[in-house]
């Protein structure tokens, strides 16, 4: 039983993936100056995931729509980073977010707490518009 909810959360998860890749959405457009200092500040920043969960898919998504190319780190069985996860996460939960300012870390749960603050320190409700965005104002 047990194999057999894997072989459907898997199939399952394969199916999002393709799903993604066809419906990607367009990146942020940025100037280069922008999108340098956007660069600097996710030296800061790493997302935990798995890589067929449908909530890191919806994570990632938002990396995408947002232009923020971000470390991600896989946390399947016998990854250093699951352990790191727990370690210091508390708990082993995908996606999760680590936010490291300061001297101090921070990890962040759930996938729309983590898009909201992507949103917030990086999309349009920081200040950025893209391309697009500017023609539709």
């Amino acid at each position: 039983m047990k194999f057999l909810l894997k072989l459907v959360r898997e199939g399952l998860g394969r199916i999002i993936i393709a799903v993604d890749f066809i419906t990607r959405p367009r990146p942020l457009k940025r100037s280069k100056p922008e999108q340098a200092k956007v660069h600097a500040q996710l030296n800061n920043l790493a997302l935990y995931q798995f890589y067929a969960c449908p909530f890191c898919i919806k994570t990632r998504r938002a990396l995408r729509r947002l232009n923020l190319p971000m470390q991600t780190r896989d946390i399947a069985d016998g990854s250093p980073y699951r352990t790191e996860l727990e370690k210091h996460g508390g708990k082993i939960q995908a996606p999760c977010l680590r936010i490291e300012s300061d001297g101090k870390v921070e990890w962040l749960y759930e996938s729309k707490a983590i898009i909201a603050y992507l949103d917030n320190r990086f999309g349009v409700v920081a200040g950025h518009v893209s391309t697009s965005e500017a023609a539709t104002s």
